[in-house]
């Protein structure tokens, strides 16, 4: 009965993939981009959220203080996306789910197996989803060739 709330992590400045995330999530409709730390600088953080409208008190200093205070709003998150470096994926990952927090990450997922290994038993002990996306899928050009296939008109 509501699109489902989400924060993203990453994705400021002249990110190329967190703009792609947030149009992937809002092409189908169901989700809303509510909450964010964009950038590891502070106000371009704030100036981010300005631009995607999100409220000033939903956009933070860093990535824990996200995790910890969306975990206790009766309104907080559903998911967050990670489009941060590659290296910061575990630690960020890791700080969402164990907040209780689904988890979409951007690939790779992690660089070591032992971080790997890790988020694999955390997922187990908390239940939480943990994917990995390839935005192809949510590029507009995929998506119609997706529906033409389906509706044989091609392939």
């Amino acid at each position: 009965g509501r699109r489902l709330r989400l924060g993203m992590v990453g994705g400021g400045g002249s990110s190329s993939i967190g703009p792609s995330h947030a149009s992937a999530a809002r092409l189908d409709g169901r989700w809303e981009l509510v909450a964010g730390v964009f950038s590891r600088n502070p106000e371009r953080t704030r100036q981010v959220a300005r631009d995607l409208f999100i409220d000033p008190q939903r956009a933070y200093a860093d990535h824990t203080e996200m995790a910890a205070r969306e975990a206790e709003r009766p309104d907080g998150i559903d998911a967050v996306t990670i489009c941060t470096f590659n290296e910061t994926h575990y630690e960020i990952a890791d700080a969402f789910l164990a907040k209780g927090i689904h988890v979409i990450c951007d690939k790779p997922l992690v660089v070591s197996r032992e971080h790997a290994s890790a988020l694999s038993a955390r997922v187990a002990e908390t239940g939480r989803l943990l994917a990995v996306t390839y935005t192809y899928s949510g590029y507009p050009m995929v998506r119609m060739a997706r529906d033409m296939i389906a509706g044989g008109r091609l392939g």
